[in-house]
């Protein structure tokens, strides 16, 4: 399985020629290949993790795509046909196997209202938790996708959260609100708790690609 990061939030799975979308926001540019595409997964009903463009693009590359997110997603983009998910719901789109955890967003503010939010397994390799630090009970997690920069993240807590998960790798997402300074003292921080218990931190820009 390949994994290429995009701007922001947004990643793209492929395996067996088949290709697996999550978080498609508004700080995250067009894909250039989506006919391929077989799967949508929104975490949470934020902007910067979907936009009814993004959606539109992909479901016109490859008509009837599922899309998949939570309760609040479904009520947000009520036009794109939502299929709703809960945490510990599982779902095989061939080749992509999605199980969904527990994981509500982090609070921003005791003024803005909480979201629902859900982490995503992908083939039991790639853990991501959305807007969360959230972690997979039971689940010895090989690549995690952490967060690194939002108005609700303390990068002390984004390291526990590491230092918790324990991955075999790791590397930064949710990050075009840092300047480049912040975006690379936080990969930094994340680099070091991600080696506490014998992983690799990897710093992937957008268009930068790894094998799972």
């Amino acid at each position: 399985m390949r994994l290429t990061k995009h701007e922001h939030a947004a990643l793209l799975l492929e395996h067996e020629g088949k290709g697996l979308i999550i978080d498609p926001g508004s700080f995250t540019t067009p894909f250039p290949e989506m006919g391929h595409v077989v799967a949508v997964v929104v975490t949470h009903e934020h902007a910067d993790h979907w936009t009814p463009e993004h959606l539109d693009r992909i479901r016109k590359a490859a008509p009837g795509v599922p899309i998949y997110g939570p309760a609040g997603v479904e009520a947000a983009a009520s036009d794109h046909g939502i299929t709703v998910v809960e945490p510990g719901d599982s779902v095989t789109i061939e080749p992509f196997t999605l199980r969904f955890f527990p994981a509500e967003h982090e609070v921003i503010h005791e003024s803005l209202p909480r979201v629902q939010n859900v982490g995503v397994l992908v083939n039991d390799q790639l853990y991501y938790p959305g807007d969360s630090y959230a972690v997979p009970e039971g689940v010895d997690v090989n690549v995690l996708a952490a967060p690194i920069g939002a108005p609700w993240l303390r990068i002390g807590d984004a390291m526990d959260f590491v230092l918790a998960v324990k991955p075999r790798r790791a590397f930064g997402t949710h990050d075009m609100t840092l300047s480049v300074i912040g975006r690379d003292m936080h990969r930094a921080r994340l680099q070091w708790a991600t080696a506490q218990n014998g992983g690799e931190f990897l710093a992937l820009d957008p268009g930068d690609t790894m094998d799972i």
